[in-house]
């Protein structure tokens, strides 16, 4: 019998295990692969922003599991993590619902050998009171489309009145500094499909910041040089400020300052789901599961990676929660996995920063870019970073298709923006 691994989480890491195990090891039948997910389909998470305001059409971007999983020799089941019965090697998965509450699918279990969580993290809004009633967050497709709904709405209202849109954000990582930016984009492109009297010089986007810069992770200069390209477009940017509370007129600063607006987004910090803490597996004070250079956690069978692990880099630190940090991950996991059935000693994870592109929609991007000699990194900025920024997507989608099929698909997009409109209006 062929040895059972259990992916939990088709996210920037799972999904490229699973195909990469479903090559290595299903198509020769040397385990059975299964990769579960809560959603039917795969959208980058890196690219959540842009969904949010219409810059891609995510029916159009998004990858279909069931499809990918015949292409590359792995299952796929569809369904929430609810329970992990390490004795008996099971996890039970949620009840599936239609929209009307009746039930489609009952209450399942899945056996497993292996068991590999990549169940990602959600946005940590601190206990603040209001943040969860009153704000948009971005963990998830369904919550970016929300959040489009919502902004297309507010545009369509404020075309009719002549009025301000005021939309705030918390937390200038690279999430809100790519979303700040990706608004006044969409702004610019909905004036061109009809809303006459919309314009940027009637946007307001405030960027509320608890650090003293924004993009307190990066390289001062990609902070310095992002600041300076917001500030330009008109971006509101409060840094050193804490946020105590929300409420349906805006946020309320530590200060007792009121910075109002209609649309309120929290993107500050992460936090790992709260079910990996019922797993009696060790985990720290943000609920990642605590995992050893070889991705194990303290359960011998179970590993972890990606944004629900906390994983140390060698150097005192963990590694950063970042796509690129999951995608190497994978990397190293497949391997280990390999290794683990073919009963040889298992690999270190040595995480290596590639390096950070933050975009700023079709504006320009900035970042930094890692050498090779001596750990130097080379700032970059403009359409050369804007290019690199895409490729990191090309990339990403290659280590699902391929290069022949990633080529198409660009080929494929491109003829798509002869009959379909820049942005997504609906």
């Amino acid at each position: 019998m062929s040895v059972r691994i259990l992916i939990v989480g088709g996210g920037a890491g799972g999904l490229p295990l699973a195909t990469r195990l479903g090559k290595r090891l299903g198509k020769k039948g040397l385990a059975d692969i299964t990769m579960v997910d809560s959603g039917s389909v795969h959208v980058w998470k890196p690219r959540f922003h842009e969904v949010a305001t219409g810059a891609i059409d995510s029916d159009l971007d998004a990858v279909d599991y069931r499809a990918h999983a015949r292409l590359n020799h792995y299952s796929f089941e569809l369904g929430t993590l609810t329970a992990v019965d390490r004795a008996e090697k099971r996890i039970t998965l949620a009840p599936i619902l239609s929209s009307s509450g009746d039930t489609v699918l009952p209450e399942r279990s899945l056996d497993y050998d292996i068991l590999v969580l990549s169940i990602g993290s959600h946005g940590n809004d601190f206990g603040t009171p209001g943040v969860r009633e009153h704000c948009l967050f971005l963990d998830s497709r369904e919550q970016a489309d929300r959040f489009h709904e919502r902004f297309l709405n507010t545009c369509m209202a404020a075309n009719y009145s002549s009025a301000v849109i005021e939309i705030a954000i918390v937390g200038a990582g690279a999430t809100g500094v790519e979303l700040a930016a990706e608004i006044h984009h969409a702004v610019d492109m909905l004036k061109l499909y009809g809303h006459q009297h919309l314009d940027r010089s009637k946007l307001r986007v405030h960027l509320i910041e608890a650090s003293p810069r924004i993009l307190p992770p990066l390289n001062e200069s990609i902070a310095k040089a992002a600041h300076t390209q917001l500030e330009a477009m008109g971006v509101i940017v409060h840094t050193g400020t804490m946020v105590k509370e929300a409420t349906a007129e805006g946020f309320v600063t530590s200060e007792g300052e009121v910075i109002a607006a209609e649309l309120l987004v929290w993107a500050a910090g992460i936090k790992a789901p709260e079910i990996l803490t019922t797993l009696g597996l060790e985990t720290n004070r943000v609920n990642q599961l605590v995992v050893s250079q070889e991705l194990r956690t303290t359960d011998p069978y179970i590993f972890a990676f990606g944004d629900c692990c906390a994983c140390p880099d060698g150097h005192g630190k963990n590694v950063p929660p970042r796509a690129q940090s999951a995608q190497q991950m994978a990397i190293t996991l497949a391997r280990n996995l390999e290794h683990l059935i073919g009963m040889k000693p298992l690999q270190p994870f040595v995480y290596r920063d590639r390096g950070s592109l933050v975009s700023l929609s079709s504006f320009t991007s900035v970042g930094n870019l890692m050498g090779n000699l001596r750990g130097s990194n080379f700032f970059v900025e403009g359409w050369l970073a804007r290019m690199m920024y895409i490729s990191l997507y090309r990339l990403h989608q290659a280590a699902l298709y391929g290069w022949p099929r990633t080529l198409m698909l660009l080929l494929a997009g491109r003829f798509n923006r002869l009959v379909r409109p820049r942005m997504k209006l609906h």
